[in-house]
């Protein structure tokens, strides 16, 4: 293989596994309703803007870049959570960062859209 074919298809193949990565991790619409129903803490990690302008009933924001800071808003690491955004990409760096963080149940419902 060129090392031109190269250039162009490591970056491509990085982004095909994010991309599988953050479909493999999300739950169904379903799933997450089923979840929220039962206790699980829906957590919108958009921006506030984004938030203000319509999110899901019941959710709660916390902007992923603010996620890190604002644990203590989440309620106890052993309780379910959901997480959405409006892509699926923020919901799964937000499922990473809260695994990270010690928090066991994390769902990513993925893009707002998918409810």
């Amino acid at each position: 293989m060129s090392s031109q074919t190269l250039q162009w298809l490591i970056p491509v193949a990085l982004v095909a596994l994010f991309l599988l990565f953050k479909r493999l991790t999300q739950v169904s619409p379903d799933e997450a309703r089923r979840l929220v129903k039962e206790g699980a803490r829906l957590i919108d990690v958009r921006s506030a803007a984004e938030f203000a302008s319509g999110h899901l009933p019941g959710a709660i924001n916390v902007p992923v870049q603010e996620l890190s800071a604002r644990l203590d808003k989440l309620g106890p690491k052993d309780e379910p959570k959901v997480v959405y955004c409006a892509s699926g990409t923020r919901s799964a760096v937000a499922r990473s960062m809260l695994k990270g963080h010690g928090f066991a149940r994390v769902f990513n419902l993925g893009a707002m859209s998918r409810s």
